[in-house]
């Protein structure tokens, strides 16, 4: 795919087993995203779909292979470049928000922001998600589903051009859920970020019109 925001080539990442072997955990032979494409990833419980995350987000390096983000091999990068071109090109959103509890919701969108290209306004990206009214809020004065939407703001805040979501939903109750979820995804399309989003939920995996699932990658 020549305008791939992701393309992943012969990926393979293990961990030592139990009787001393190596056990696969990933192991993808080709994967590719284009720009603006929302995908949902799916497989069972254990099947390594938050390592692929993390490979993706050079938080981990596989054993082998090729992970290209824009068009640069982020497994080449050392791990200060690494982390550098993570926060200006690659947005995480994380099932657990993540966020720091003594800084308030403003404050942790702007630390987001103070890591990456440093462009993003990050007051109106929260009015985006609706916390005009909740910028001097810590987490603990904020419900879940707020929490949440403090998480996007922070992911999106310099406009990166591939989005990560684990679970986003997944501490949510179902309204908050579905609310969080069509907030997430009417973001990306507006400023045409690439999502791939990891979700164990059918009702999720519905709203999609692309879902992989992590076993056939292989």
């Amino acid at each position: 795919m020549n305008n791939a925001v992701l393309s992943l080539r012969n990926v393979r990442k293990s961990y030592p087993g139990t009787d001393g072997h190596k056990l696969d955990v990933i192991q993808i032979g080709q994967f590719d995203l284009g720009a603006g494409e929302q995908t949902a990833l799916v497989g069972a419980s254990g099947s390594g779909k938050s390592t692929l995350l993390n490979l993706i987000a050079g938080i981990l390096l596989p054993d082998t292979g090729e992970v290209k983000v824009n068009g640069t091999d982020i497994t080449k990068l050392p791990e200060a470049k690494r982390d550098r071109f993570r926060a200006a090109n690659i947005g995480y959103v994380f099932q657990s928000f993540n966020l720091l509890q003594g800084f308030t919701a403003l404050e942790n969108v702007l630390l987001g922001q103070m890591f990456g290209n440093g462009n993003g306004d990050a007051a109106q990206l929260l009015k985006k998600v609706g916390l005009e009214h909740r910028l001097h809020h810590k987490p603990r004065e904020l419900s879940v589903g707020e929490q949440q939407r403090v998480a996007i703001a922070r992911a999106l805040v310099n406009a990166p051009s591939l989005v990560l979501a684990d679970e986003p939903t997944g501490s949510l109750d179902e309204k908050n859920g579905a609310g969080v979820l069509d907030l997430l995804r009417q973001v990306c399309a507006d400023g045409k970020h690439t999502l791939l989003m990891v979700t164990h939920d059918p009702t999720v995996m519905k709203s999609f019109e692309r879902v992989v699932r992590l076993e056939d990658l292989r």
